[in-house]
């Protein structure tokens, strides 16, 4: 692809999850003259508003799949790759604010990809109890569903937070709030 292109493609993806988040019924014209394109140039691309929904949804997923890489969740202390994830995917979840409910139910393939990254979480997350920062009490999946609403708040309702100070908060009232006492 030129330059050009793939900054209109980036801009239009960027774009639709922005407002698609924000009114699911938004138009793909009014999106594509937010992007700063004529929207034949989405639909060229896109011919349906499903293909372009489905086109930001795989972008979260490879952007998440970057941000579980780098945090090394296998190699790296629980604490320091806690800390790395979180600070990786706060920007995903601002730039990428759709959430991927709707397209797991219709798509088995995303179905899989975040399952496959759920996976990888409570796997890290196992490991955190076995080496004692998460209690072994907790009811199965409460430490992954407080991790998530942690990351979604400080993404989402502290947008002027730099991504390592939101990361700090959430680690440490993460692991305050579900640590060994």
């Amino acid at each position: 692809m030129r330059a050009d292109a793939v900054r209109n493609l980036d801009a239009v993806l960027h774009t639709g999850a922005r407002l698609l988040a924000e009114d699911p019924a938004t138009s793909i014209a009014t999106i594509a003259a937010q992007a700063g394109v004529d929207r034949r140039t989405v639909y060229r691309r896109f011919p349906t508003r499903d293909a372009l929904l489905s086109a930001v949804y795989v972008a979260k997923l490879d952007a998440s799949d970057e941000a579980l890489d780098e945090a090394r969740l296998i190699e790296a202390p629980v604490a320091v790759a806690l800390h790395r994830y979180v600070e990786s995917i706060i920007p995903v979840s601002r730039q990428w604010p759709l959430h991927l409910r709707r397209l797991i139910r219709q798509d088995p393939e995303a179905s899989e990809r975040a399952d496959a990254q759920t996976g990888r979480l409570r796997d890290f997350l196992a490991r955190a109890v076995d080496e004692g920062l998460i209690r072994a009490d907790l009811p199965d999946g409460w430490a992954l569903a407080t991790l998530g609403r942690l990351v979604d708040n400080a993404a989402h309702d502290f947008p002027d937070l730099a991504p390592g100070q939101a990361a700090d908060l959430v680690v440490s009232t993460f692991l305050d709030g579900v640590g060994q006492r």
